[in-house]
C-alpha cells in the first residue's frame, strides 16, 4: 500500500499506470485556484509538478485582496515589494501590517485572504485621558498593542475613533474589545481585580458608527451586568469582550471608506470605572462568525 501511494505522487510506475507526476503543471494549477492557501502548501510537498503550479502568480494572485497593491503602500518602502512573487506577497500580508505610528494594523486571512484592521485606544479621543486621575495607560501582553486604557473613574465616558482605509469590497462587523476590572498575574496566576469597577449596571453604554457612504448603525450594552454572559457564553467580568456595534458593506475599495465609532455613557447622574479599553476591531463578518463557533482561529 506504502509503495503504491509513493508511485502514485512520482511520474508512471513503469508498468503503465499514471502517477500525479503525469499531471500537467498548468491543470494542477486550475485545481489549485479553487483551494485555499494552507491546502495548497500542503501539496505542494507531493512533487515537483506540484511545487511549480503551487508558485504560479495566477494562484496566489486569485488569493490576494483585489486591492492588494493599496495594502503593500502601508509599508515603510512599498516600491522594494512590488518585485516580489504573488506568493512572496501573500506572505507578507498576513503578518501584521502596522501603520499611523503603529496604532492601527491591517492583515490578510490566510485561509480566505480577507482582510481585518484593529485600531489601538492610542489612536481614539478619549474624554479625560490626559488627566491621571480618570485615566492610565497599563502595559500589557494581552493587547496586540500592548498597552489599554484603564479607566480609574470619571462621570462624563465617551470615546471617539476614525479610520480612513482601502477596505476590499465585503461587509465588515466593527467591535470594541473592552474588560470590565483590572488584572494582574500573580505567582505566575491572572487575577482580577474589581475593587475599582461601578456604574456599568445603572445605564447601559451606547456604541456608534457611521461611514463616508451614510450608513449607520448603533447598539447598546450593560457592561456589567453580572447576572448574564455575553452572547459567547464568556463571563463580562474579568474577561475581554468584544462588543459589536454593527455593520457597513463596502462596495469598492476606491476611494477609501471612512469609519467613525463610538462608545459612550454620558449620564453625570453617576459615575462609572474599573474598565479597560483596548482597541477597535474590523473584521469581515463571516470571519467573525466563524471565530465565534471556533472554526476559525
Amino acid at each position: 500500500m506504502g509503495s503504491s501511494l509513493s508511485n502514485l505522487t512520482e511520474n508512471g510506475s513503469g508498468n503503465g499506470v499514471p502517477g500525479l507526476g503525469d499531471i500537467p503543471e498548468s491543470c494542477v494549477a486550475c485545481v489549485f485556484l479553487y483551494l485555499t492557501p494552507p491546502e495548497i502548501c500542503n501539496l505542494a510537498r507531493l512533487n515537483r509538478a506540484f511545487r511549480g503550479a503551487a508558485s504560479s502568480d495566477a494562484v496566489w494572485e486569485s488569493k490576494l485582496p483585489s486591492n492588494y497593491h493599496d495594502l503593500l503602500h502601508l509599508l515603510s518602502n512599498p516600491q522594494v515589494y512590488q518585485t516580489l512573487s504573488k506568493k512572496d506577497i501573500f506572505a507578507l500580508l498576513f503578518r501584521p501590517l502596522p501603520f499611523d505610528d503603529g496604532h492601527k494594523v491591517a492583515w490578510v486571512d490566510r485561509v480566505t485572504g480577507r482582510v481585518s484592521l484593529s485600531i489601538s485606544a492610542k489612536a481614539m479621543a478619549i474624554t479625560g485621558i490626559e488627566d491621571r486621575r480618570y485615566w492610565s495607560w497599563v502595559p500589557t501582553e494581552e493587547s496586540r498593542f500592548n498597552v489599554m486604557a484603564y479607566l480609574q473613574q470619571i462621570w462624563w465616558f465617551e470615546v471617539d475613533g476614525m479610520v480612513k482605509f482601502p477596505f476590499p469590497p465585503d461587509i465588515y462587523t466593527l467591535s470594541f474589545r473592552i474588560h470590565v476590572g483590572r488584572f494582574s498575574k500573580r505567582l505566575g496566576r491572572r487575577v482580577s481585580y474589581f475593587d475599582q469597577t461601578h456604574g456599568w449596571d445603572i445605564k447601559p453604554v451606547r456604541f456608534e458608527l457611521t461611514t463616508s457612504d451614510g450608513q449607520q448603525a448603533s447598539s447598546e450594552s450593560f457592561l456589567d451586568d453580572t447576572g448574564n454572559d455575553d452572547p459567547s457564553g464568556n463571563h463580562k467580568r474579568g474577561s475581554w469582550i468584544e462588543y459589536k456595534v454593527g455593520e457597513f458593506i463596502v462596495g469598492e475599495s476606491d476611494p477609501p471608506t471612512e469609519v467613525k465609532f463610538s462608545m459612550k455613557q454620558i449620564d453625570c447622574t453617576h459615575s462609572k470605572g474599573g474598565l479597560c479599553v483596548d482597541s477597535v476591531l474590523i473584521i469581515p463578518s463571516e470571519l467573525k462568525g466563524r471565530r465565534k463557533t471556533g472554526l476559525l482561529k
